[in-house]
């Protein structure tokens, strides 16, 4: 089953990918953004090629539900055992942007409790939207990823209103189990906060774990957001088209009653490569988990083989490793990897900002491509 994965060339992920390989130079193997190194999934290359041959080029209608809500509500109830209204599906230009209207529309005026490390572009979310920061962050030398459910209920007793969580996480790569979720829901039940749950790798929990929307959890209808997309399961990011998901009236008419320019506009081509993805994409998601589970395990065997110092917390979704190198006595050991061995990593400071010796490893590539990344890893940190 995995066939149906096909890796691309350099001179094809070159062409396919200009941002994660083109703002390298050709002699540099990149590790950094989050893209995959994989040919699109089939059913997603027919969908656009029949759209762009009918001119589909046009603004996108912006009525919600539609063929892209029920595409999506059948898609969780398959992958997830989520029950999705339809109709309750907003479809936004993108997961980040969703979070911004999210924040703007529905969450109560606040501080903003973001987890640490956490995706770099959302660490600013807080200022964007003219809130305090509060990091909720995770001990590096803790020996597993866990939200501090203690250090949340502080943060919100004194005053702060809204918890951005990155779930499955990225880079921490946990899937939070429902008993973890519900331990959020206590504490934000119990201090009247409000939940946007990024949940842009939901597809991509591996080894048979179980996805478990925030929303799916009994009592979070009321104080909670969903932000979905088919872009990182599926390879199709620079078409842009997101949803945002609620379980509650009041908030699906708050965000449909927005003004139009606090929503922007979503891509026509996405939302018919997001449905064909959702409807026929099954077959290849599947192989595309058994390939990221492999090319993880690959990851570890070569991690212990070659630096057998780095410190890699197992991965349970996602295709992004966040590795502690710092046995190796580098502060940002991405520019060294980068300067000496000719290879892009994603420094962990713009994850984690002051953090010295950690770095986040795309392992979405080929085998032979992964072990010489890490084989120049070695060189440059040896």
């Amino acid at each position: 089953m995995t066939a149906l994965v096909r890796d691309l060339t350099d001179d094809q992920a070159r062409t396919a990918l200009p941002c994660k390989w083109g703002e390298v130079d050709p002699d540099v193997l990149p590790a950094w953004v989050a893209e995959m190194d994989y040919a699109i999934a089939e059913p997603v290359v027919e969908a656009l090629q029949r759209a762009v041959a009918a001119g589909m080029t046009g603004y996108p209608t912006a009525r919600v539900g539609g063929p892209l809500g029920a595409a999506y509500a059948a898609f969780a109830a398959r992958q997830f055992g989520h029950d999705v209204d339809p109709d309750r599906v907003v479809p936004t230009v993108d997961v980040t942007a969703g979070v911004r209207f999210a924040l703007e529309v529905l969450a109560p005026a606040g501080g903003l409790v973001f987890p640490v490390p956490g995706y770099s572009p959302q660490l600013a979310m807080a200022e964007i939207t003219g809130r305090e920061r509060l990091d909720l962050t995770l001990d590096p030398d803790a020996a597993r990823a866990e939200l501090d459910l203690d250090h949340l209920d502080r943060l919100l007793a004194d005053g702060a209103r809204v918890l951005l969580l990155t779930q499955p996480h990225n880079p921490w790569g946990r899937a939070f189990t429902r008993a973890e979720l519900e331990g959020v829901r206590d504490v934000v039940l119990r201090r009247g906060g409000f939940v946007v749950s990024d949940e842009i790798h939901a597809p991509l929990v591996l080894d048979g774990r179980e996805h478990v929307s925030y929303l799916d959890v009994e009592g979070t209808a009321e104080h909670a957001v969903a932000l979905v997309s088919a872009s990182k399961a599926f390879g199709i990011a620079g078409l842009r088209c997101a949803q945002l998901v609620t379980a509650s009236d009041r908030l699906h008419q708050a965000l449909v009653s927005a003004p139009a320019a606090r929503n922007e506009s979503w891509s026509v081509l996405a939302v018919e490569a997001s449905v064909a993805a959702y409807t026929h994409g099954d077959a290849w998601l599947e192989a595309l988990r058994r390939r990221l589970a492999d090319q993880r395990d690959l990851l570890e065997r070569l991690l212990a083989a070659r630096l057998p110092l780095a410190r890699l917390r197992p991965v349970e979704a996602t295709y992004l490793a966040w590795v502690d190198l710092r046995a190796y006595g580098h502060d940002d050991p991405a520019a060294v990897a980068l300067e000496r061995g000719r290879v892009r990593l994603a420094p962990g400071h713009d994850y984690h900002p002051g953090l010295p010796g950690h770095v986040r490893l795309n392992f979405a590539t080929s085998a032979a491509r992964l072990t010489e990344i890490v084989r120049r890893l070695e060189v440059a940190l040896g």
